[in-house]
């Protein structure tokens, strides 16, 4: 037998596994013998045998063998090895292919980056050497120092008197033809930092960057964190410094907000910073800033607040200003609510009341000013009329505000956001008909001038304001509204916000809740009841009754958290029905207003429900009063015209809801941005709105509403006049169109913050202001001139709906002291009265779902519903103002909580 095919003897030191090993190359051919083997298998691992002269050397196992092949060179030296059999020997050593640990690096050759690093084994081979390291590091390094100077020499620094100008807006009536052009037209005016007072410098350092004059106009940590936010799809971030605030206010050209464009402005404010004095900077800042009110630059702002050169702020005004540069939308006093509906005059001045004296004490902590001249200022100071532009005087700005809060309001479907207007550049095509504008113009103006004498009747007729809308039912557009006497003169809208409550024309809202969801009996447990009520007929017999008792779901009397009784009082301390019971249908009960049925119909449907219904309707949910009190069912709310013009209009609609809007659709230089789409819900059944129509139908053919009735057509409204006789409001509608009409008494002078509700007796030379009033006559003669040449249509016939609930025979109750209309409050109660149901008496009235007792204090209010309500704590509502006007405003939706 050969050389080759004897069993080589197996090596001292290599165990088991070394022997395994040995025998690869073996005749048992159980396994071929690694390419370039020199004749021995455990040559292929560096041991046992040399390949010449076949001297055994021993070693001590299979990490000792790799050792060796280490120390021996491994791959080098069976590469020198002369070829056997005809084969080349491969490279390889411990990392040879017939290990499978990856090639070795041919003899005399370096790889350029070494890694995964040779020679190294596991997790040693994978960690990279401190010269790679430390290699990486100055080459990314470079890479930065050399695209910074790329950037830097590439940058300019922007003057402010080149930048780009706004476009205008151009805005169009529903027919296409052209309203306005307005919104892009920059007020500007460049001063030198002479010009401008060293309060106003020191203001905005103290507010906004206190180590201006000593930093290098880039803030990193507030560069990283825009940059991290725009790159995590977060919210963007303006510049940290006065520097780099500059450089983003200088480039109006370019407001996309992306990375490139941030980095752009780094460099610009490195180079601002390096190239221009601070005293350059501040004057460039100051010239550039957007203070509201359309006015760019400190002089713009000045004259646009107070009708003065920027030379003449006084300390406190400069602070003011500076307040608005945190966004004029929620610091100008004048309130923003067609942008947001938070921004209302009231909260705005609180809120830049807030930041000017912040801003003062600042200026005092940092040497800018003395606490003796700080002291001066604690009130804001005397703001200006906010309007300049006169082509928005009258209804157009009221109309170009409703469009563009429209937009904002829903800018994630819109696409149009706050800057994007004021960029201009876009095509707003309107829902407003300027023959309907001009008409209801025409139709409050002739009114006003023939009753309203503020001049003859100071104590009565100063500061009385109306408010209108008109909605189509059939798309929810808004067709026209009358917002005031005149946008640039008195700039809040008054038919997207007016804060007025709106009386009994919110009891349609409580009989759509009646028969949509029914009525608890008060026999069942609570949770039973829910489930187990009964739908109301608009024949359904309540009571008509003066100073009602009103009762709760269980039939115990309604107390308030002082353990007040509630007694509902009608208009003019009147009953309504027949004596002694004083029942009423609830049809009767709508055609006449009386408040006592309505308030304890909504005690029996439940408030919340009755808030649902009106929720459903249309009216948003932030101008509904807390539905915690019995006269929530008449009124306490304030929505907007608008709101009460689509919420009735979907009475008109046989319950389909849609909510209004005012703009169809946005283009701008490179086609359609925004297209409207209606949306229709179902709030309520056919035979529920139906019904509500039918009983509407009644109040203007023979009830409070007959005023409003049009020579031509059917028509279905509501008469509301609030507690105190503070507002009066009629809201009806025909198929084809809802309008709704308010009027009030309010001192909203920018001086005057609190917005108090005026009383209206007298007003007018009327002995007290109705809803059938001043507001039914204006509705009648625009809506006779709105309607005219089109077809009348008819009401839906409704269909038969609900039960006669309290239809029983009443037992003739014995006469008593109590039931008179002059009887004395009912004596406080004790604890166990107000958590038990009293025991009727001889006194008491009882039938049905109540017990009604006669007598008590006089907690009422007029025709409009409204009654005295006890002050709701701060969770109850936002919304309720209990007639002093304090609520927030909104878009379309009155006060907002």
């Amino acid at each position: 037998m050969s050389e080759h095919r004897r069993k080589p003897p197996q090596p001292q030191g290599g165990g088991r596994a070394a022997a395994r090993r040995g025998q690869t190359g073996s005749s048992s051919g159980r396994r071929a013998a690694p390419r370039g083997a020199t004749g021995s298998p455990s040559d292929s691992y560096g041991s046992g045998y040399s390949g010449s002269g076949g001297e055994e050397r021993q070693y001590g196992g299979r990490a000792e063998a790799r050792r060796a092949a280490q120390r021996s060179g491994g791959g080098r030296r069976r590469a020198a090895e002369p070829e056997r059999g005809g084969r080349r020997a491969a490279p390889g050593g411990p990392n040879g292919p017939g290990r499978g640990r990856g090639r070795t690096v041919p003899p005399g050759k370096k790889r350029f980056v070494d890694y995964p690093r040779s020679g190294k084994y596991g997790v040693a081979r994978w960690l990279p050497s401190w010269k790679l390291v430390a290699g990486l590091f100055i080459a990314f390094m470079g890479s930065l120092v050399a695209v910074a100077g790329i950037g830097y020499a590439m940058v300019g620094i922007p003057k402010i008197d080149e930048t780009a100008e706004a476009q205008n807006n151009v805005y169009y009536w529903s027919n296409g033809s052209e309203m306005v052009s307005t919104g892009g037209e920059t007020n500007r005016q460049i001063v030198n930092l002479a010009q401008i007072p060293k309060a106003m410098q020191n203001a905005v350092i103290s507010q906004e960057n206190k180590t201006f004059r000593s930093d290098s106009g880039i803030d990193p940590k507030g560069i990283a964190r825009a940059v991290f936010n725009m790159a995590t799809g977060g919210q963007t971030q303006g510049g940290s410094t006065i520097t780099q605030q500059y450089v983003k206010n200088a480039r109006l050209g370019d407001q996309s907000q992306t990375l490139s464009r941030k980095f752009k402005e780094i460099f610009i404010s490195v180079k601002v910073g390096a190239k221009l004095t601070k005293d350059e900077i501040m004057a460039g800042y100051l010239n550039s800033a957007y203070y509201g009110r359309n006015a760019y630059g400190i002089q713009a702002a000045a004259r646009a607040y107070f009708d003065k050169d920027a030379i003449e702020l006084n300390e406190g005004e400069c602070a003011f200003l500076a307040a608005m540069l945190k966004g004029a939308t929620y610091y100008d006093p004048a309130g923003s609510t067609s942008i947001d509906p938070a921004a209302t005059a009231k909260a705005n001045s609180k809120r830049a009341l807030g930041q000017m004296q912040d801003t003062l004490n600042k200026m005092v902590e940092y040497g800018h000013l003395s606490p003796d001249v700080r002291a001066k200022y604690t009130k804001l100071p005397d703001v200006k009329n906010p309007r300049f532009n006169t082509a928005l005087s009258g209804q157009i700005g009221y109309l170009v505000d409703l469009a563009n809060g429209y937009l904002v309001n829903n800018s994630k479907t819109t696409g149009i956001t706050e800057e994007k207007l004021r960029e201009g550049g876009l095509s707003i095509y309107t829902t407003f008909e300027k023959k309907k504008v001009d008409q209801l113009e025409k139709a409050v103006t002739k009114v006003y001038k023939a009753n309203i004498k503020p001049k003859q009747r100071p104590e009565t007729d100063t500061h009385v304001q109306f408010g209108g809308a008109s909605v189509d039912p059939a798309t929810g557009a808004i067709k026209a509204i009358y917002g005031g006497t005149d946008a640039t003169k008195h700039f809040t809208n008054n038919a997207d916000v007016t804060g007025a409550q709106v009386g009994s024309t919110f009891k349609p809202f409580v009989l759509a809740a009646a028969m949509k969801w029914g009525v608890r009996d008060p026999d069942l447990e609570p949770i039973q009841a829910q489930d187990e009520r009964t739908k109301v007929s608009p024949k359904s017999l309540y009571s008509g009754k003066n100073k009602l008792k009103i009762r709760d779901y269980q039939g115990n009397i309604w107390r308030n958290e002082k353990g007040e009784e509630w007694n509902q009082v009608n208009d003019g301390d009147q009953s309504y029905g027949t004596p002694p019971a004083y029942r009423i249908d609830l049809r009767e009960a709508m055609r006449e207003s009386v408040n006592s049925a309505f308030v304890q119909l909504g005690m029996d449907v439940g408030l919340d429900k009755v808030k649902e219904a009106a929720i459903d309707a249309g009216i948003l949910k932030t101008s509904l009063a807390g539905a915690d009190y019995p006269s929530f069912s008449i009124g306490t709310s304030q929505p907007s015209a608008i709101r009460m013009a689509g919420a009735y209009a979907t009475f008109a609609t046989s319950g389909k809801q849609r909510d209004p809007f005012s703009v169809k659709q946005v283009k701008d230089k490179d086609g359609t941005v925004f297209t409207h789409k209606t949306q229709t819900e179902e709030a309520f059944t056919e035979a529920v709105a139906d019904n509500v129509t039918d009983v509407l139908r009644t109040v203007v053919e023979k009830g409070t509403g007959t005023s409003a009735q049009l020579s031509d057509r059917q028509v279905a409204g509501k008469t509301g006049t609030t507690d105190g006789n503070r507002s009066a409001w009629f809201v009806g509608y025909t198929p084809q169109l809802s309008t709704s009409i308010a009027m009030f008494r309010l001192d909203d002078n920018e001086k005057n913050q609190n917005r108090e509700f005026l009383k209206m007796f007298g007003t007018g030379g009327q002995e007290k202001i109705h809803g059938a009033s001043f507001p039914a006559e204006i509705w009648h003669d625009y809506m006779e001139q709105a309607l005219k040449n089109t077809k009348p249509l008819p009401f839906p016939t409704p269909e038969p709906i609900g039960v006669v609930v309290n239809d029983i025979p009443t037992p003739t109750p014995i006469p008593t002291p109590s039931e008179t209309e002059e009887a004395s409050p009912t004596p406080s109660p004790t604890p166990s009265e107000s958590l038990t149901s009293p025991t009727p008496t001889p006194s008491e009235t009882c039938f049905g779902f109540q017990c009604n007792e006669i007598g008590g204090s006089d907690n009422g209010g007029t025709d409009g519903g409204v009654t005295s309500t006890p002050t709701p704590t701060p969770t109850e509502t936002a919304g309720n103002n209990n007639g002093n006007g304090n609520g927030n405003g909104g878009i379309f939706g009155g006060p907002s909580g």
